[in-house]
């Protein structure tokens, strides 16, 4: 038997002003959706802002329902959206922030598995690695492309 080593690469930044222009821009987005989310049964509001080879942004948050689990997590819809939109523009990077009880995350919130299988196959889709930027109060935390998060992933 062998042993195999799976490695990746996390850039850090303790704030946006430590980012290029494009990845602050980006998240600011993020935050700002993040404030418009629909969250009244867990108060955790997510937002996502999703950078189009062509320029766009757009963004997207998290939307609850009571009828679980018919919600959606913000980088879903960000990433419909666009998809619907601009269906033949790719992804260039995606940028997720987040806050419980109106108080931002101190850590990076992370896309949960479903999103992370979604992004993985706008990216296989189209060709181009998507960088997920995952921000908060104190760090920013940035990867390069979405198999980065699913190095093990299902590709039908």
């Amino acid at each position: 038997m062998t042993k195999k080593t799976i490695e990746i690469t996390i850039h850090c930044a303790d704030s946006p002003i430590q980012l290029p222009a494009a990845d602050a821009t980006l998240l600011q987005k993020a935050t700002q959706a993040m404030q418009q989310a629909y969250a009244p049964y867990s108060h955790f509001r997510v937002g996502a802002a999703v950078l189009l080879e062509n320029g766009k942004i757009i963004c997207g948050n998290n939307q609850e329902n009571a009828a679980y689990p018919s919600g959606l997590c913000a980088e879903r819809v960000a990433l419909f959206y666009a998809n619907a939109q601009y269906p033949n523009i790719p992804i260039r990077a995606i940028a997720i922030n987040a806050e419980k009880d109106g108080h931002e995350s101190l850590e990076p919130v992370y896309p949960c598995g479903n999103c992370r299988q979604v992004l993985l196959e706008y990216e296989t889709h189209s060709g181009h690695p998507i960088r997920i930027i995952m921000g908060s109060a104190r760090k920013i935390q940035i990867v390069d492309r979405v198999s980065d998060l699913l190095p093990l992933s299902f590709t039908g």
